[in-house]
Order: C-alpha cells, then structure tokens, then sequence
C-alpha cells in the first residue's frame, strides 16, 4: 500500500459494517491481512460475505466495548466500531456511547501493546448543527449534550479526545479523520438516512418523506471514495482530524427530486415532522485532506447514485 506505513496486517472494528466491509475488501484487495471485530449489532456477516473462506481475513465477533486482543502482529488498527444511523443509534443510546467511550479506549490500547498506527473514523456529527460554514477542522462545533443526537455526538467528540490523550500521553501513533455523509451499496434500507430511504421509497412506489421543507443541506460522499481518504489517512502520518467528504452540497429537498429522477419514479414527496436538532447545513471544508493526503472525491454524484440504485434494485428483487 502506498504512503509512509506499509500494512500487512489490520484490525478493522465495524468491519461488518456499511463503510467498514468496503474498507476491509479494499484492504484485501491491496494485499493486507484483515481481522474483522464486530458485535454485528448494526452490522451484517453479509456484508462481508464475499471475503468468507480468505485465508487472508476472519470475522471475530465480539463487542469492543469489552477488553479485547489479537493474536499476533498488527500494523493498523482501524476504530470504526458504532452505531452511525440516527435510527440505531436512537434504539440503542447506551451501546452507541459505549462503543465511543470504552470500544475508543480498548482499540487503542490494542494499538498500544501492537505498536500499530491507530485511526480514529470521527464524524461531521461533531460540528452539530454548525454556526460556520463551511466546516473546517479548527471549528469547535454547536452540539447538544443533552438532546436526542447527543449520544452519537458526543460518544464521537470523545473519543476524539481519548484518542488525542493517547497520542500526547503514551505516544500512540494515531490519526483521526471526520467522515460527512457516506452513501452506496450495503446500505440498510430501513437505516433511516436519507439515501437509502428515498431510494427504496422511489423504487416501491411510495412518497418520499422529506423531513421539514427540505431546505437543510447534505454533502454526500460515494463510499469507494470515503475508504480511499481513509487509507490515505491511515497510511500517511498527519495526525488530523482531517475532514472526509464531498464537498458538492444540495438541499434534502434537492437530493429526493434526484434520486426519484434517477429510479424513474413518479412518486409524490411528503413533507414529514423535522428532527429535534436535525443539522440545517452540511459542508466539508476538505483543502487539508488534499493538501496533506492528496485525496479528493472522484465519483461523480449521479454516477454514484446510479450504482447505489441499481444495488438496492437487485436487493429488493432478491427480496422478492
């Protein structure tokens, strides 16, 4: 693998999951053992089907909130171990802290005793309901540590300063980078994100439910992209937060007439009850992820979301 760390050998947490079953094939198809770690409460063997009878990587599933190891060498440690939907992580406030709390301390201290690069996937969600915008890494953010995100939020901003605490005091070997608003194949339909909601509601023929007037903003990112500024990031040596996203914006309103456009759907849109504290802007300031890392996005958005579609296309007929 390119970049100032060789990887041999990686432990993904979360690897069962959306972004980390894409990360753990990309790893593989670059040459790196993987030892997936997922308690597979949001994430799905599924997921990582394709890579099951790889002599080159196993499934250890077990929950990272406990004290956990791995037999031998180790080269990365890759902590994306989380609930991430507003759906799950609102089922389950308690696992969802956890994992940013105590899962956050247990992979770095496996990273700790390893010797091994440690990377943290942060998240846009630290910067709450922003009073700057765009979002660059030096703004502080405007969250709520009582509301209904919080739990996400505030597991995240955490682990963001254990994972500081561990670079300043033990000498760790760590990065963090801020994931925006990550779309493509293995989404859950009923995940309650906006994409994979107004794509399974424009294919069944249902209305797409647009929360509040549809003015908010999102920057979504293509997940083959996100794994790419992840590997760079894990194999340079910036210690971040360094933002991952597209910083192309389009109101929620915006995003449902594309996808419908794209399924060829004449469903209606509805306008539903807003989220308490549902951010009204969404923007990734990423001049640093291409200054130190040399990374930006290159799938085009509706090529992006065609791929996406089609996915959730041939799950559906599976399904059926």
């Amino acid at each position: 693998m390119a970049g100032a760390l060789t990887v041999r050998r990686a432990v993904v947490t979360g690897g069962a999951g959306f972004v980390g079953s894409h990360l753990c094939d990309r790893l593989r198809e670059e040459g790196a053992q993987v030892v997936c770690v997922d308690n597979l409460l949001t994430g799905s063997a599924d997921n990582v089907r394709g890579l099951s009878g790889d002599p080159g990587f196993s499934l250890e599933v077990r929950d990272v909130s406990e004290p956990f190891d791995v037999p031998g060498p180790v080269d990365l440690v890759l902590h994306l171990a989380s609930p991430a939907s507003p759906h799950d992580y609102t089922r389950h406030p308690i696992e969802t802290l956890r994992a940013g709390a105590h899962g956050t301390a247990n992979a770095l201290d496996l990273a700790q005793r390893k010797g091994a690069r440690f990377l943290l996937a942060s998240t846009s969600e630290v910067y709450g309901d922003p009073l700057v915008h765009p979002q660059t890494e030096s703004y502080w953010g405007n969250v709520n540590p009582v509301g209904p995100r919080s739990q996400y939020d505030e597991a995240k901003r955490f682990a963001e300063a254990l994972t500081t605490a561990y670079r300043t005091a033990r000498g760790v070997d760590t990065v963090i980078v801020r994931l925006f608003n990550t779309y493509g194949p293995r989404m859950r339909p009923t995940d309650g994100r906006a994409v994979p909601t107004f794509i399974t509601q424009a294919l069944a023929g249902l209305p797409l439910t647009v929360a509040g007037d549809g003015t908010q903003t999102r920057s979504v990112c293509y997940v083959e992209d996100t794994v790419s500024g992840i590997l760079a990031a894990a194999t340079a040596r910036h210690p971040g937060p360094v933002n991952l996203g597209n910083p192309v914006e389009l109101s929620i309103l915006g995003l449902a007439h594309r996808i419908r456009d794209l399924c060829g759907s004449a469903s209606p849109i509805v306008f539903v009850e807003r989220p308490v504290d549902d951010p009204g802007l969404r923007r990734p300031d990423i001049a640093l992820a291409r200054a130190v890392l040399g990374w930006e996005p290159a799938v085009d958005f509706d090529k992006g979301l065609a791929m996406t579609i089609d996915w959730f296309s041939r799950l559906t007929a599976a399904a059926g």
